[in-house]
């Protein structure tokens, strides 16, 4: 790894936004691989999820944080402390809005947080590609009068429209420093972490509205057996026995779909087949326990 290189650009960049905007797709899209889960149900993003795009003149630490919102529980202190703690320290900020919902009292909160940020802040407009294009200068507007961005780029996370241009604008921005990690690392979670998260995505699409927020993966083995496989024991933890019921589903079916659509991602990530175990388990008011939110991942210390 090259620390000296001159002329060489780095620097971290924080992705915030309220919930469901597509905050996880655009970093997924600019890494160019799956390293945070996508859903369609809002605060799905609990811990900082740090992604690293690398190209032969420059290096860019995103950081996606949790969608901010108003907690309800100790888990959600625990998010909302993340994302605001993320705006102190990074290089730019990205300010990621919905081209379909337009502007509302969580932007303006969001703003109020972005007030004291001494960093660049791009407007990033996600979801171009679900509204008339006559509609986007309007839209724009509504921003523009709301604080004074450094930049303001359209994009469609989902269909990549765009998202080259954002890139080329991050690094303008940019000063000369080293890179930080290999060229072919995208990620610095361990890769029980990401395995942990793509089996939670599979939970959150196939279940219904009140499962989502309550369930938490654990993995309690992952080895490589004689022939390659990869073992994984996994344990997926929900607050009631009725959650434990709806996963498990109707004589195992449910759990054996995720189970299936898990599997398939967890191979493309670790280029090996795999054989995945899961496990359901009841532990009432976990997200309120700071012992359980340490478990899984969650530590305040951190912060």
């Amino acid at each position: 790894m090259d620390k000296t290189k001159k002329g060489y650009k780095s620097g971290f960049v924080s992705i915030i936004g309220r919930p469901n905007v597509g905050k996880s797709t655009l970093l997924n899209n600019v890494i160019g691989q799956k390293i945070a889960i996508m859903s369609d149900k809002p605060q799905t993003t609990r811990n900082k999820i740090q992604g690293v795009y690398t190209d032969n003149e420059s290096q860019i630490i995103f950081i996606d944080t949790p969608g901010i919102h108003k907690p309800k529980h100790k888990l959600g202190d625990f998010m909302m402390k993340i994302a605001y703690q993320t705006l102190r320290e990074v290089d730019i900020v990205l300010f990621v809005v919905d081209a379909k919902e337009g502007f509302g009292g969580g932007d303006q909160y969001i703003i109020e947080q972005l007030e004291s940020v001494r960093t660049p802040v791009f407007l990033v407009i996600n979801k171009i590609d679900l509204i008339h294009p006559d509609k986007l200068l309007e839209f724009i507007d509504q921003y523009r009068t709301k604080f004074d961005f450094a930049e303001i780029v359209p994009i469609s996370a989902l269909q990549g429209n765009n998202v080259n241009t954002l890139k080329e604008q991050i690094i303008e921005y940019l000063t000369e420093g080293p890179q930080y990690y290999p060229a072919d690392q995208v990620t610095d979670h361990p890769e029980r972490f990401i395995v942990s998260e793509l089996i939670r995505e599979k939970v959150l699409h196939l279940t219904r509205e009140e499962i989502p927020h309550s369930i938490a993966v654990g993995i309690e083995q992952m080895k490589q057996r004689e022939g390659g496989t990869v073992y994984i024991g996994a344990t997926i933890v929900v607050e009631r026995s009725s959650q434990k019921g709806i996963i498990i589903g109707k004589q195992g079916a449910m759990l054996r779909e995720v189970g299936k659509l898990a599997r398939g991602d967890i191979e493309k990530l670790l280029g090996s087949k795999i054989f995945l175990e899961l496990w359901v388990k009841v532990q009432k008011d976990w997200r309120n326990k700071p012992g359980f939110l340490r478990d899984f991942g969650f530590s305040e210390d951190e912060y």
